[in-house]
């Protein structure tokens, strides 16, 4: 693949990698740092590329590493990281009314999950990725991931919807 062509894909995959980067970090700065790094990274690491393998589940695997170095050098430094989950503003809808309430709602919930559950449900629901897919990005078992997002789910129904509860009952 030409340098041209892979800026062109890179380009297109922008959103996407700003979107994730955002499940990573939960701050709109650092993920805007986070794509950055992880394109220059692509660009100069260009030649390395095996041209089989997709090129978003590179990026994404490049994103994801370059997180996990950013998160080993924060814990050398002292006085940064994440903002509370309530206080970001990622993910969040601009309507009004009821559309707007739930989906504050859903993205305080999501946001209060473990770190490693709201990465890989978004990973699989959000960006649309196979649980094997995300197993390669997360290096994780694939049945890590279909255990992450299993208990993602069951949190968040019982977060967003608390009546709901662990019963098994079923209505006649």
């Amino acid at each position: 693949m030409s340098i041209d062509t892979l800026k062109a894909e890179l380009i297109s995959l922008l959103p996407r990698l700003r979107r994730y980067a955002l499940s990573l970090t939960r701050n709109h700065a650092d993920a805007d740092e986070l794509v950055q790094d992880a394109c220059l990274r692509a660009l100069s690491y260009a030649d390395q590329r095996n041209n089989e393998q997709p090129l978003a589940g590179w990026l994404f695997r490049i994103l994801h590493n370059a997180w996990i170095s950013e998160i080993r050098k924060r814990k050398v430094r002292t006085g940064q990281g994440n903002i509370a989950a309530e206080d970001a503003t990622e993910l969040m809808t601009r309507t009004t009314g009821e559309n707007h309430a739930m989906a504050s709602d859903v993205y305080a919930a999501i946001m209060s999950l473990p770190s490693h559950l709201s990465t890989t449900l978004l990973l699989v629901t959000v960006e649309g990725h196979s649980y094997k897919d995300a197993a390669e990005l997360l290096n994780v078992p694939v049945g890590t991931v279909m255990s992450r997002i299993s208990r993602a789910r069951s949190q968040l129904v019982h977060q967003i919807d608390p009546q709901t509860g662990s019963s098994s009952k079923v209505d006649e």
